[in-house]
């Protein structure tokens, strides 16, 4: 059996047995671009969105070898006109650079090429020996007329893991493929997905004739890579899972005009464990985030420090190079996190956030890990600082938040009432667990502080909390009682705790009242 070239379509077929989600409206999209000067795409997202399943797809659809239709039946894509006009019609190579892995990364894209080649020669006899793929290929191409669709797979895996000599190597030879002189007449399409957007040289993309498709910028592609609400409404339907802890633990992603995006994987783990834990950390390492948070430290940490308190940063995304290996201030990092998954990027506003509690408690590993000892130590200590609030213990929680506000201080500036919420959500960390925080949420006649609004099924209490900075713990206490803010949480649950918080500047010092509403 071959390789890559001419394999069948037994990968999709093994996806289509499992819980399959319908993405194929992307072959409608890729059918456009067949033999058009827009046959060059790439698309790029984070670990564990689909792309490998979408490549799939597209290869047991395009695959001469292969007959897919049954695979296809009631699909999205079996509606398209086009639908039969390129179904199993073209000698389509897929390529997964993790199959080089076993390789030398000094002599990895020689080797691959070489192997390619060999199996190309299986289905060519008459193919001769030769190390240059695009070669051989045009040695086919001009003894069969044969022309390809070519699908690969974390294409970007070596601009991720190689040296600079390796990757320059790499990129010399995508460019040999795609931009010379002979590509349009070789290719039909040209399909590429990995994580990373094509690296950048100086000031634009090293492969300028390929239309991209990024978690930024996705245009027409934002549904087909991650699941949509509906569709992750549809499948806890299916498979009787609670909705709201699904969303709670794995949506938030904002891709394009797609506004509610889950993480695929997560969404199929938590279903098949029938569970709502991280799975994060099974596609990748908290590592990952400890080796950039500490560049450009300042701004890096104030503004994660601020997204885990549910707000939201501006970032410039155009400045960032797409190599791991450049990156050299906030913006690059957290660009960089977007890409990787670990914080959702909103065009609209151009501002990025951590999407959802699963990647929440990255960041917290990641913080522990990464000598940032004030955070850290708030994070643990937010479990029995959140217990001590719902026991009604107002001591303790006033000494702990004079405690933390002076090791917050490094981090936040706390000389105002906006300063001293971001500090005091940050010492509630551990509530994301158990509740959905809102903050200056519409309620009774006005705007509360802080809302805690528990997850179905929770035997908690509700909080509303309201700040007061440099005045009366008794005014903060009464403006939630006179302005009825506990009115938005009726039907909700049945106890709602009343949380009064004063910051007396002079003093240095919180006063505390909690009551049951």
């Amino acid at each position: 059996m071959s390789e890559f070239i001419d394999y069948g379509n037994y990968d999709f077929r093994s996806v289509k047995n499992s819980d399959f989600v319908d993405k194929s409206g992307l072959i409608v999209f890729t059918n456009k671009r067949i033999d058009s000067e827009k046959k060059f795409i790439c698309i790029s997202r984070p670990r564990r969105f689909g792309k490998s399943v979408a490549a799939k797809m597209l290869y047991a659809y395009y695959d001469r070898s292969s007959d897919s239709r049954e695979l296809f039946k009631g699909l999205e894509a079996e509606k398209a006109r086009d639908y039969e006009t390129h179904l199993n019609k073209y000698p389509t190579i897929y390529i997964d650079w993790n199959w080089f892995s076993d390789e030398d990364k000094e002599t990895v894209v020689k080797a691959a090429q070489k192997r390619i080649v060999a199996d190309l020669k299986d289905t060519y006899p008459f193919l001769e020996e030769k190390e240059s793929l695009k070669n051989a290929l045009v040695e086919i191409n001009k003894k069969t007329g044969d022309r390809f669709i070519m699908i690969i797979d974390e294409w970007d895996r070596l601009v991720r893991e190689v040296g600079i000599d390796v990757q320059t190597e790499y990129v010399n030879f995508l460019r040999s493929m795609f931009k010379s002189n002979m590509a349009n007449k070789i290719f039909l399409l040209v399909y590429m997905t990995g994580i990373l957007p094509i690296i950048k040289t100086e000031t634009q993309s090293a492969l300028n004739n390929f239309e991209e498709f990024s978690v930024v910028d996705p245009g027409v592609t934002a549904k087909y890579y991650g699941f949509t609400r509906e569709e992750v409404e549809k499948l806890c339907k299916e498979h009787d899972m609670d909705i709201e802890q699904m969303r709670h633990a794995y949506d938030g992603y904002i891709i394009g005009d797609e506004k509610s995006m889950f993480n695929p994987n997560s969404v199929m783990m938590s279903i098949s464990k029938r569970n709502y834990n991280s799975f994060w950390t099974r596609t990748a390492s908290f590592t990952t985030i400890e080796r950039y948070i500490k560049i450009d430290a300042d701004s890096v940490r104030e503004k994660i420090v601020r997204m885990l308190n549910g707000e939201s940063v501006l970032v410039k995304v155009s400045s960032f190079r797409n190599d791991m290996k450049n990156v050299e201030n906030s913006d690059d990092v957290l660009t960089l996190l977007v890409h990787l998954g670990y914080l959702s990027y909103d065009p609209d506003t151009q501002k990025v956030r951590i999407p959802d509690s699963e990647v929440a408690g990255e960041f917290e590993n990641a913080i522990g890990s990464a000598d940032w000892d004030e955070v850290s130590r708030a994070i643990k200590d937010s479990r029995e600082l959140l217990d001590r609030t719902i026991e009604g213990n107002a001591e303790y929680v006033s000494k702990a938040f004079d405690t933390y506000r002076f090791a917050a201080s490094s981090i936040l500036k706390y000389n105002d009432e906006n300063s001293m919420a971001c500090a005091i959500r940050l010492a509630y960390y551990a509530a994301i667990s158990f509740y959905n925080i809102h903050r200056e949420m519409p309620a009774g006649k006005g705007f509360a502080d802080m809302v805690f609004v528990p997850l179905r099924n929770s035997t908690r209490p509700a909080i509303v909390v309201e700040l007061k900075y440099d005045k009366t713990v008794k005014a903060a206490i009464d403006q939630i009682k006179k302005k009825n803010y506990p009115e938005c949480l009726k039907g909700v649950t049945n106890k709602i705790l009343l949380v009064g918080i004063n910051y007396d500047k002079a003093e240095s010092k919180h006063q505390v009242v909690i009551e049951e509403a």
